[in-house]
């Protein structure tokens, strides 16, 4: 663990301190933090094995010193710095310091191409760039010739960046330097600065994942995200100091929510990994009383939990299946307001001594008070098993551009649904209201509102109904007031024959296997029936092989072996039982390749980009519903190089109520 217990008692605070900075913008937050509790703990990186703390003032001075090295470069109010790079402090401190200046930021995923990164400077109408080490410079100076606005690039990693020499490129030490000489000279340019900010001022641009069409940019003020924090709260039972690790990037609203918003205004301590590597790692030295992940993220650890326990003795495999089903007695009869059997309430302290607290410690779960999955869809199958081993696992709903809308509150909720709507505090306007269409498309309004599309005025209006925020979401509510989340709009799907289907529903529920990676399920209304394409995990399969000795060469190979598909069948078989006659699905394929964001088949976010993959597959799927069993693919492909290819496979089709695969 990191020194942390010794100074707790310093960084204990009251929901008062937090309520004082509700109506500041958050660089006005950072500044009356640092100077009414300077040596208050802000956050922890690990650093080369050492976990490095920095207190409220260690974090303004680096600000400070950010911001006005920027200013001087020429970076002014109402400009756009774009941050691309992992989640440490000095991305943070990056945002703060350009939200200082009355500028606001573009958080950009790391893993995103020179391409990708081009588009966001080029749409945000970007000045400035922060990378993170080299790789993230190469992008920047890549596309630099192409932005002519742009007047600087700041990096904070200089690992191989010694013989780098480029008259926009200047490494964040000499940015420091420039700005503590700033504020030597002018001592108090940096807080008139902040203080001239609004909370109606532009803090961020966020950035649609793309799925349909190019990213647009979504307004956010230092307003919205305040009063969605505050939203945030009024669900989850946050208190000052809190550790949190923060891990989702920040291109992701919600870790700006979180990490960002929150971690500056109640304040917790917020915790960066080492590196992306070296997250579960870091989570389980830290047990951070608050951890948010996305569905994917949690659907990946609980596939984690289940591999380990193929691998693990037949005694141990009977030990710890006891164990969760005794935690699902108990903490699921909780959660739904049910007797737990009296049996099982006696064996709980057994079954945490044997199974569950090791699970929970293996995972960093041990301190959790609250575990939180922002975005799409989830399993319920994923809930009930994290509340079985001791998460209290809920969900937060909501969008980029409405903010926050509904969640799990207080100790029982309903895991089918995603709570009901959140609480707004009046500072920040009306309740929130919601209105279902017969579409079942879900109107909003209420609380700060969606600002808009950047630049996009047509895009913004397309969402008005009369006074009403389109969401393009799908729902039902339930009698107790609480939303159902189906899909978007959109993706509800009839089949030829008229019958409706939800297609994420039958996908967030086989992701829940530690088989299956991703899930594209297929039919329409030219279509008789429900087919789908299986992305399998590689890493699970490969294992789950092997202990078998079963012989492959490749993620093809794998993917195609009867072995793995009667796996596939038999976990879309048991979906299948949910599911009335007419959305059942009757055949499947496992893609033959794993699918890739790179490839342009994934958003950022692990999001399917459908139509892409429905051209890509074009002929995979017509032969699947053409009734073959074996149909040839060649599908153009990118290595890593940068080389161009065409991967040619035979894929073959399975049935589901087919005793075996062929």
């Amino acid at each position: 663990m990191p020194p942390a217990e010794a100074r707790r008692s310093a960084r204990s605070a009251t929901a008062t301190d937090a309520d004082d900075t509700a109506l500041r913008t958050l660089p006005q937050t950072l500044l009356a933090h640092a100077r009414n509790q300077p040596a208050r703990l802000a956050q922890r990186a690990k650093r080369k094995g050492i976990w490095r703390e920095y207190d409220f003032a260690h974090v303004l001075e680096h600000v400070r010193s950010i911001a006005l090295g920027a200013a001087a470069l020429g970076l002014a109010r109402g400009d756009t710095a774009v941050v691309i790079g992992e989640n440490e402090p000095e991305h943070y401190w990056a945002v703060f310091a350009v939200q200082s200046l009355g500028a606001k930021t573009v958080s950009v995923y790391p893993d995103a191409t020179a391409e990708e990164l081009h588009y966001l400077c080029e749409d945000s109408g970007a000045r400035f760039i922060f990378a993170q080490d080299q790789e993230q410079v190469d992008k920047a100076l890549a596309v630099a010739p192409r932005l002519p606005a742009i007047i600087g690039i700041a990096y904070w990693d200089d690992g191989g960046m010694w013989s780098y020499s480029h008259d926009l490129l200047h490494a964040f030490d000499a940015l420091l330097a420039a700005g503590r000489e700033g504020h030597r000279r002018n001592p108090e340019r940096f807080a008139r600065e902040v203080e001239a900010g609004s909370l109606d001022d532009l803090a961020l641009l966020t950035y649609t994942s793309g799925t349909t069409s190019k990213p647009k940019g979504v307004m956010i003020s230092h307003r919205w995200l305040v009063d969605n924090a505050s939203r945030m709260r009024s669900a989850l039972p946050i208190e000052p100091g809190m550790e949190y690790l923060s891990y989702t990037p920040l291109a992701w609203i919600t870790e700006q929510l979180l990490g960002v918003t929150l971690g500056l205004t109640l304040p917790l301590v917020v915790n960066f990994p080492e590196g992306p590597d070296q997250v579960l790692p870091n989570l389980r030295e830290l047990a951070p009383h608050m951890v948010l992940f996305g569905p994917r993220q949690w659907e990946s650890i609980a596939a984690t939990i289940e591999a380990r326990m193929l691998h693990a003795s037949w005694p141990a495999r009977m030990i710890y299946r006891w164990g969760v089903r005794i935690g699902h007695d108990v903490h699921v009869a909780r959660l739904e307001g049910r007797s737990a059997p009296t049996r099982s309430r006696l064996l709980l302290p057994l079954a945490e001594l044997l199974t569950l607290h090791a699970v929970r410690d293996q995972f960093g779960f041990l301190r959790s008070r609250i575990a939180v999955s922002g975005g799409t869809a989830m399993a319920p199958d994923v809930f009930r098993l994290f509340h079985a081993l001791g998460v209290p696992l809920r969900n937060i709903y909501g969008c980029s551009e409405f903010g926050l809308i509904a969640g799990h509150r207080g100790e029982r909720y309903d895991l089918e649904t995603v709570g009901p709507l959140l609480d707004v505090d009046p500072a920040f306007g009306a309740p929130l209201q919601a209105r279902i269409e017969p579409s079942g498309e879900l109107l909003l309004r209420g609380g700060t509102g969606f600002l808009g599309y950047w630049h996009k005025p047509d895009k913004t209006a397309a969402l008005d109904r009369d006074g009403w925020f389109a969401s393009g979401d799908a729902v039902q509510r339930t009698e107790r007031g609480e939303l159902v989340f189906l899909d978007r709009v959109e993706h509800l799907v009839k089949l030829a024959n008229g019958h409706p289907y939800p297609p994420q529903f039958i996908e967030t529920r086989l992701r829940f296997s530690a088989f299956i990676k991703d899930v594209m399920v297929l039919g329409d209304g030219t279509r008789p029936w429900v087919g789908a394409l299986i992305n399998i995990d590689m890493g699970v399969a490969a294992r789950w092989a092997e202990e078998r000795r079963i012989t492959f060469s490749t993620f093809t190979d794998l993917s195609q072996r009867p072995e793995i598909r009667a796996l596939v069948r038999d976990e879309i078989a048991r979906i299948n039982t949910l599911l009335p006659d007419g959305s059942r699905i009757v055949r499947f394929a496992n893609f033959p390749k794993e699918l890739d964001a790179d490839e342009g088949e994934l958003t950022r976010t692990r999001k399917l980009r459908r139509e892409f993959l429905e051209q890509r597959y074009e002929a995979l799927i017509e032969g699947l519903y053409a009734g073959a069993n074996d149909i040839d693919c060649a599908i153009a492909i990118t290595y890593q190089d940068g080389r161009q290819g065409v991967l040619r496979a035979t894929v073959a089709a399975t049935d589901i109520t087919r005793a075996s695969p062929r």
